[in-house]
């Protein structure tokens, strides 16, 4: 008994909905905002409270970033804007750092940093924190409910990536088929449709992605796809000239499927058709690489470490997928709608395949080490989990391929003579007796037919015998499909091997807009630095306290200041000052530090007297972070004296 195989239109109406399935529970279930930079530090940091406005709010990232004019907007209690819209670039070396300047006379409450950037591999990325001046409090701000790169635009955009990813390997991979491994597939119109699908999706989805950068990076307005402004910025940046550059080489491969199914599928000579076959083999290796490298120049192998070495093992690993899955296509489309497929073809694409998973394994590995870092990333972030699903599907693939390997070799391997007479001779009897029953059939019914051809019109009847024909034209291609069952059987292991194809592109598209384990934890690590209670880090404290003994000259104003400002040895300076800003000479200046929450303190601190109003003393030790209540008291002449305190947050 022969086994028939499933029904392409079904097989890939199933394969259709699997894919719209899984892809949108894994766009739904994934983070908008999750990319390959993170916000590691900032100052002031998330909470923080600062005795004194400081100058300006600077981020740092772990790595880099662009930045718009808007790009990081600080807002008062009552949601005014105490930036001056001006960025700073204050990068150094390695060190990604960039900051606003804020508006000088800031009055004391609590302040929201909004910021909103994109990532150097394309992706953008969002956040809010708070910090406090001299003493937290309410504060009218409410912080945006949208993430950076979600929404309708988000998920739309989600889709257009996927999409373009399977033109790509249907455009590139069934090229790579019929150059290498099936040439008189360049005739067959069904290759031909399935290649210039490719090439019109990867188009189609190029062009959806260049219209919704704008909003995917900004508003997330679905409107704003169609302004103008907003697109010529896109076109200015790395990303957009990624997209410009790959519609222009679509416009060589359009000129590549041109002559691949037009001047190579008629060329009869065979030497003529090898050189041909070389010319377009090399025209268009070059041309999938420049596709592939605008995925690798724009996204995350452009960043991070080693990116000399990322961009060409990302567009290897890209090469390798197309090859093998757009092969895997084509194959499939062919053993479908082409029976004739040769055996030879099949025979070769196996063996691409098998070169195939071998480049993918050696930069497989590479991308791993590098995007994840450590087996705790591996199984404790996002994107290490989402990487073992990848690894466990492409065994599972692996496994399949095997399978369809092993139905190649029986395809390749000669039947015994026997056997082969044996089926001959049933096809010959087969064919006699259809031709007996068709004979009875019209003998029988022809007097009925002779009738009925006087009643009706000559039209109809050549309408109902062309249906007749056709049926049995169909009826015979099934019979001759079926009556092969090592190649029902590889159509079964290859349509099984697509579909857990279409469930690893899924993942795959989705793991490229994750934020990678190795950057994850980094992260990790700058968070908890940042929530600690340090008020100002990497700056001192500096507070000023107004005072008045009472008496004579007993008017004036202490300037504090304390560097670093953090646990350990610490400078202290003391400016005393009238209220014109000119040094004051007082007899005496005592300093006390108390922690209330540990009962540490008041520890006594007794400055030197420089100059005229210029008082210090160095290695004052702060034993332990927290939030210190510092004591000033100023003596002005013999009997007149004050003690001034705040309290400030220390590192």
């Amino acid at each position: 008994m022969t086994t028939t195989a499933p029904r392409l239109g079904t097989a890939l109406a199933r394969l259709l909905i699997l894919a719209a399935a899984l892809l949108g529970t894994l766009l739904a279930g994934a983070a908008p905002a999750s990319a390959h930079a993170a916000l590691t530090g900032s100052d002031p940091k998330d909470g923080a409270v600062v005795a004194t406005a400081p100058k300006e709010v600077n981020l740092t990232f772990s790595e880099q970033v662009a930045m718009s004019a808007d790009s990081i907007r600080v807002l008062d209690p009552a949601g005014r804007r105490a930036d001056t819209g001006e960025i700073l670039n204050l990068c150094s070396g390695s060190i990604v750092r960039y900051g606003v300047a804020l508006r000088a006379g800031l009055p004391d409450g609590t302040y929201t940093v909004a910021w909103q950037t994109v990532s150097a591999d394309s992706h953008p990325i969002s956040g809010a924190f708070t910090f406090s001046i001299g003493a937290p409090s309410t504060t009218s701000v409410a912080l945006p409910d949208r993430t950076a790169g979600g929404g309708l635009v988000g998920t739309l955009y989600g889709i257009a990536r996927y999409v373009s990813y399977a033109g790509f390997a249907v455009l590139v991979g069934g090229g790579a088929f019929v150059l290498a491994c099936w040439p008189r597939g360049a005739s067959v119109r069904p290759v031909q449709q399935t290649v210039v699908r490719g090439w019109l999706t990867l188009t189609g989805a190029t062009l959806v992605m260049l219209l919704l950068r704008n909003p995917y990076t900004g508003s997330g307005e679905l409107s704003d796809a169609f302004d103008l402004a907003g697109l010529k910025a896109v076109l200015e940046t790395k990303t957009g000239a990624a997209l410009t550059s790959r519609l222009l080489l679509l416009g060589a491969a359009a000129l590549f499927v041109a002559v691949l199914f037009g001047a190579y599928a008629r060329r009869t000579d065979p030497k003529e058709k090898k050189d041909l076959a070389f010319g377009l083999g090399v025209g268009g290796t070059v041309v999938a690489a420049g596709i592939a490298g605008t995925w690798a120049l724009a996204e995350h192998a452009s960043t991070g470490i080693q990116p000399g070495i990322a961009m060409p093992v990302d567009i290897l690993h890209l090469l390798a997928v197309a090859a093998w899955l757009g092969g895997l296509t084509v194959l499939l489309v062919s053993l479908y709608k082409a029976p004739s497929v040769d055996r030879s073809a099949i025979e070769r694409f196996s063996k691409v395949a098998f070169g195939s998973v071998a480049v993918l394994a050696a930069t497989g590995l590479y991308q791993s080490w590098r995007q994840v870092g450590s087996w705790s990333a591996l199984t404790g972030t996002r994107y290490g989990q989402l990487l073992l699903v990848k690894i466990g599907l492409m065994c599972v693939l692996i496994g399949i391929a095997w399978i369809s390997r092993r139905w190649t070799q029986r395809l390749a391997d000669p039947k015994p003579a026997e056997e082969a007479e044996a089926e001959e001779s049933s096809e010959t009897e087969e064919t006699e007796a259809e031709a007996e029953e068709s004979a009875e059939s019209t003998e029988a019914t022809a007097p009925a037919e002779a009738a009925a051809t006087a009643e009706t019109a000559a039209p109809e009847r050549a309408a109902q015998l062309a249906r007749q024909r056709a049926a049995v034209a169909t009826a015979r291609r099934k019979r001759e499909r079926d009556a092969d069952p090592e190649r029902a059987g590889l159509r079964r292991s290859v349509l099984t091997e697509a579909a857990v194809a279409v469930v690893l592109l899924a993942v795959t598209t989705v793991l490229t807009s994750t934020e990678p384990g190795r950057t994850e934890e980094e992260a990790g690590r700058g968070g908890t630095a940042a929530s600690g209670p340090a008020a100002v880090p990497d700056r001192p404290v500096d507070i000023r306290l107004p005072f008045d003994t009472g008496g004579v000259e007993g008017k004036g104003i202490v300037r504090l200041s304390l560097d670093p400002g953090r646990t350990g040895a610490n400078a202290l300076h003391l400016f005393v000052e009238r209220p014109n800003g000119k040094p004051l000479d007082v007899p005496e200046i005592k300093v006390a530090l108390t922690l209330d929450a540990k009962d540490v303190g008041p520890l006594p601190v007794a400055p030197d007297r420089i100059q005229t109003g210029h008082w210090s003393a160095s290695g004052v030790q702060i034993p332990m972070p927290g939030e210190w209540r510092i004591q000033v008291t100023v003596r002005t002449s013999e009997i007149d004296q004050t003690t001034i305190e705040k309290n400030v947050k220390i590192g």
